[in-house]
């Protein structure tokens, strides 16, 4: 217990990061369990620095990105942030208060509750393919369950980081809640924080969990994957385009809960290539429209050209959905295409593709599916589109993922009152809503010893009335 102790404090900072480290972790031993009105009031900080600087966050995203629409920042990011922090802000009375838990016939009249209380300074490491939301959405929650938060932004959204420094530096003290712009990774990852959440690569995410188990920090990953998209032959094709390709081709398809490949029945895709070749089009005149966003940087754009000419060189037709369209190098744009006869020793079938790639695969029978889907590592995301509810419990309970969106893709990250996290491959546990309040807090037992025990019925010595006492008890409630 001594050796925790001086793990959780850092005698003489050697870094920002340390210095801000040690900073809030006093303050959390000074005040270790703030009301509801602090709780709110800190919410309600963020939520106003959010309003107030709308413009200049997505103009910051934007920046980072090299294009990134506006509206697609805003109602992907700001809207589902502060659609959170309310939610949030109407729940806590409710999650704050201790449950009442029932009491074993032993101690029957004793009283049984769980407290959830602050674990104290939570760090939180954000990606940057949606830098706001996947910053304060964790962030929500940590502030809802009393904590103090750290955060380390990625390298890619530094303009915004300097922004949200700025701006949630001057609405909350740096004790409470603290932006780090250009922080090492290592720098962070490394402090002995009370809990420590990851959003990003699952390579990068093996090497934070390393990191955090010198410390016996406990952790939430949200990783990714490969997250499979199966429309039945009873659902309509046409309309499971339009839905799928929103969800595919938002973002430039820089989503970790993007459908990453796609199963129609055999008979069913043509008439899929035909939507998708007339819908994209109506969506996306051109790449150079301003609601198609860039890919985030050079060696991700030149990724994504080697992988679908990888796929194109092993037998799979490439179909371009914007004809005329061509590679943007300048603004590292690239154009949205289906991918079709894709085979598993493709790159695009073998890696995560985040971008405007969707790959096709026909099927037969349900069965087969399952049986692929299973093959592969979890993923985050698992869609069907079905109106029979058989077909859907069968796909859901066959297989396991982090989330399902039924009849449409990724909305159920945005349900408030949903958990959202992953399992295996795809990460390790959850938060958002009440899932996220807990996350953050401990929940800690509390039993409360009643003024007549029947636990004195039981001291020693032992004598034969004791085994008669105990048969009593194991005859009860059969």
């Amino acid at each position: 217990m001594a050796q925790t102790a001086q793990l959780r404090r850092i005698e003489h900072p050697a870094n920002e990061a340390q210095r801000i480290f040690q900073l809030q972790r006093e303050a959390y031993l000074d005040a270790p369990f703030p009301s509801l009105d602090e709780r709110r009031a800190r919410l309600r900080a963020v939520e106003g620095v959010l309003l107030e600087n709308r413009d200049a966050i997505a103009a910051a995203i934007h920046s980072d990105f090299g294009h990134r629409c506006t509206e697609e920042s805003l109602m992907l990011e700001l809207f589902t942030c502060v659609d959170g922090i309310r939610h949030a802000l109407r729940k806590l009375p409710r999650w704050m208060r201790p449950q009442r838990r029932s009491v074993s016939i032993l101690f029957a009249t004793a009283r049984n509750r769980l407290v959830p209380q602050p674990k104290g300074v939570v760090g939180i490491v954000s990606p940057w393919n949606y830098p706001l939301f996947l910053t304060v959405s964790p962030l929500t929650s940590a502030l809802a369950a009393g904590n103090r938060a750290m955060i380390k932004m990625a390298t890619h959204s530094q303009t915004l980081c300097r922004l949200l420094h700025e701006k949630l530096g001057a609405a909350l003290s740096e004790d409470v809640v603290a932006i780090l712009p250009g922080v090492p990774a290592r720098d962070f990852s490394t402090l002995p924080f009370d809990h420590l959440l990851f959003t990003g690569s699952a390579d990068a995410g093996r090497t934070v969990m390393r990191d955090a188990s010198e410390n016996l920090t406990p952790v939430t990953l949200e990783l990714g994957g490969k997250s499979p998209t199966i429309v039945c032959d009873d659902f309509d094709v046409d309309e499971a385009a339009s839905r799928i390709l929103y969800a595919k081709l938002v973002n430039a398809g820089q989503t970790c809960l993007a459908p990453d490949y796609l199963f129609l029945p055999e008979a069913a895709r043509e008439r899929f290539v035909a939507a998708a070749r007339r819908i994209v089009p109506e969506r996306y005149p051109d790449t150079k429209d301003p609601s198609y966003t860039s890919i985030i940087d050079e060696k991700s754009y030149r990724r994504l050209r080697a992988t679908l000419e990888d796929a194109e060189a092993k037998g799979a037709s490439v179909i371009p959905l914007l004809p005329g369209a061509a590679f943007d190098d300048d603004l590292r744009k690239v154009p949205p295409h289906l991918v079709l006869d894709v085979t598993d020793d493709m790159t695009i079938m073998r890696e995560e593709i985040f971008g405007p790639l969707l790959p096709v695969k026909s099927y037969r029978d349900l069965d087969e599916v399952i049986a692929y889907v299973n093959a592969k590592d979890r993923p985050l995301g698992f869609y069907v589109f079905t109106n029979d509810k058989a077909r859907e419990e069968k796909l859901l309970y066959a297989t396991l993922s982090g989330g399902v969106s039924i009849n449409n893709c990724m909305l159920h990250v945005a349900q408030h009152d949903l958990p959202f996290g992953g399992v295996g491959a795809s990460g390790m546990g959850q938060y958002h809503g009440f899932e996220g309040f807990v996350e953050f807090s401990k929940m800690r037992p509390v039993f409360t010893n009643p003024r007549l025990s029947l636990l004195q019925l039981f001291y020693p010595p032992y004598r034969p009335r004791h085994r008669r006492l105990l048969d009593a008890l194991l005859r009860w409630g059969r």
